[in-house]
Parts: C-alpha cells; structure tokens; sequence
C-alpha cells in the first residue's frame, strides 16, 4: 500500500510538469527542448533557496518565476531571434546546465533537516506518503483551475488560435510572436514548478535531474489521450493528463515489481511512450481489417 500511493503522489507532481509541456506541445504544436533545462533550474533555485532559509513557500514560487525566465530566452531566441524553436530550446537548455552549477554550487546539494512544503507540520500528521499527495492534489487542482479560466478568456483563446492557425490568428490582428513567447514562459514556468516541487519531495537538486523529463512528461500526456480519447473538452484533457501521470507512474512500479532494475526506467520510458504513440495506428489498421472482413473496400 505505501508503494501505491507513494506512486500516487509521484504521478501528481510529475503531472504538473506534463501539464506545463501540453501548452507547447499541444496548443502550440511544436517540440520544446527547454523542458529538460527547466526541470532542474527550478529544482536548483529552490534548493539553493531553502537551504538559506528562505520560507518554503516563496521558493516554489522563485523556482516558477525561473522556469518563466527560461521560457522567455527560448521565446525570444525563437520569435526575435528567428532560430528555429528546437534549436533554440537546445541552446537555452545547454547554457542553464552552467547556470544551474553556478546556483547550486556542485552538481548535487540535499535538503537534510530543511524545511520544505512536504514537512510542513500539519502535513507531518497525516499517514506515510499522503504529504505528497495532498500537496501533489493541491497544485494539480490549482493549476488545472487556473488554466481552464485562462484559456477561455480573450487572451487564452488567442493563445489557442495562435497553435491552431497561426497565418489566420495573424489575420485577425493577434500578434502571434507575444503569443508564443507567453505560452513558452507559461509552460516553462509550471515545469520550473514541477521541478521545485519534486526536489522538494526527493530531498535534493541535481544538475542532471533533467535528462528524460521530456519523455516522461510526453509519456503521460499521450496514455491520458489514449486512456480517454482526444474528444475531450479542454478542461477534461488537462484532468486526463494527469491521470496519465498516475497511470504511467503505476506502470513504472509494475515494471519494477517484474524485477527490472531502476537502471532500465529510461528505456522503459521510451518504449512505453513509443507503443503509446504508435496505439492509434495500431487501431486504425484494427478497424480497417475488421471492415475488409465485412466485406468492406479499403479506401
């Protein structure tokens, strides 16, 4: 049971980083590398916060406010600069590398005996574990919440149009450069968050803590589409991701109870996201056999 919802608590934190990639990879349509430099200069920022004592609280919120700033650089490289946006990622990615070493100090700083938001005293009460869930619940509502107003305001909706048309969101006097550069900041900010929150909940901040984030993040947007289809309201299919998060969270312990080393968790990771995304074509050529069985002619 602690291995459940230790999971259970995993996949909540973990779903507000897919949360902040699904701005970019979904609404926005395109690939965003910064994630995986993001990740850990949000870890660093609050960690390197808490152990000078600042109030845990105001370091989740520096390491959101630093994940905003990465976002801005790769927006800016991207719309100003006219660099393609994975290449831009790639660059802001590598050069936060060194940043994050430079806040940290060395390449891993713990938080023995440092107060965080998990070890806050009316959280020490309740049973093993449910600390993480209930902060991993609080921001995952939080956040879903927040979004769902955002994006059905006038400024949300231009940000949807931007990802959906961008030559007809322009026709219609949005500037599409602004757009981009908030649904970078926006995204990058909760993976900044996420990235606070987990260091939190992990106990420390490495400067390697980023490789595979994208893929993890990914993994858990995709099951939440194939779990509940994509013929969701957009509140509905922020509510999925995160139980995506969950649900590969709860495959990962599986394949861990098979005997599988943590070594392997990557490989497993990519090979879970692969199948995932390869699921609808595997549907379709289902249901297309199904028809030519019926007598049906193939398109």
């Amino acid at each position: 049971m602690s291995l459940i919802t230790s999971t259970i608590g995993q996949g909540l934190l973990w779903g507000v980083l897919a949360l902040g990639l699904f701005l970019t990879f979904r609404i926005l349509n395109f690939p965003d590398m910064t994630v995986e430099g993001t990740f850990p200069f949000g870890a660093a920022i609050c960690v390197s916060a808490l152990v000078h004592g600042v109030d845990p609280v105001l370091a989740t919120i520096l390491s959101f406010l630093g994940g905003m700033l990465t976002g801005l650089v790769t927006g800016l490289l991207y719309t100003k600069g006219k660099i393609p946006v994975l290449l831009a990622g790639i660059l802001t990615m590598t050069g936060v590398y060194s940043v994050n070493l430079r806040i940290l100090g060395k390449a891993n700083v713990g938080l023995l005996n440092k107060a965080t938001l998990l070890n806050e005293k009316f959280l020490q009460k309740l049973p093993t574990n449910f600390p993480t869930i209930v902060v991993g619940l609080f921001f995952a509502v939080l956040i879903i919440l927040l979004l769902a107003v955002f994006l059905n305001t006038d400024l949300g909706q231009s940000f949807i149009a931007t990802g959906d048309n961008e030559k007809m969101a322009r026709s219609l006097g949005i500037n599409t450069d602004s757009m981009k550069i908030l649904g970078l900041m926006l995204s990058n900010g909760l993976i900044g968050l996420a990235g606070g929150l987990i260091a939190q909940n992990g106990g420390y901040a490495d400067v390697n803590m980023g490789i595979g984030t994208m893929v993890t993040s990914l993994a858990a947007i995709i099951i939440g589409e194939v779990v509940y289809g994509k013929n969701l309201t957009l509140t509905a299919r922020l509510i999925a991701i995160i139980i995506g998060s969950i649900i590969y969270r709860l495959i990962l312990l599986l394949v861990l109870q098979l005997g599988f080393s943590t070594n392997d968790f990557r490989l497993i990771s990519a090979i879970i996201l692969a199948i995932c995304m390869m699921l609808p074509l595997f549907e379709k050529k289902f249901h297309v056999r199904k028809l030519l069985k019926k007598g049906v002619q193939k398109p």
